[in-house]
């Protein structure tokens, strides 16, 4: 679904289905690009029909970076779990749910996000 011209850490040949389509997401270059582990996600409200809600980061990004739109790109949710499959357990929850890797393991901590 990207549409700039990026060279990506997982040629689009090379993406497995890994899960049955569930929408789009957001993911930002550290992870389709730079190929950095997903560190923090978290799920709101879908803003369309097509859109899963899932938003992924790997973490580092400073607010700088992730208020820039060309660091971005939107994804199948499938694709990003070829970047990371850690994610896939999670990927279940309720809207409103965010969570941040356990630093050195594939488990993640969520807890709900506040509204506002």
């Amino acid at each position: 679904m990207a549409a700039k011209d990026t060279k990506f850490k997982i040629p689009a040949e090379e993406i497995k289905d890994l899960i049955p389509p569930m929408g789009a997401c957001l993911a930002t270059d550290r992870i389709t690009v730079d190929g950095a582990k997903v560190g923090y996600m978290y799920r709101e409200e879908a803003d369309d029909e097509g859109d899963s809600g899932w938003r992924f980061f790997s973490g580092d990004e400073t607010q700088e970076y992730a208020g820039d739109p060309s660091n971005w790109a939107a994804y199948e949710v499938n694709t990003i779990c070829n970047y990371d499959p850690a994610i896939i357990p999670y990927l279940g929850s309720e809207a409103g749910t965010a969570f941040g890797r356990i630093e050195g393991t594939d488990l993640f901590e969520g807890e709900e996000l506040e509204e506002g």
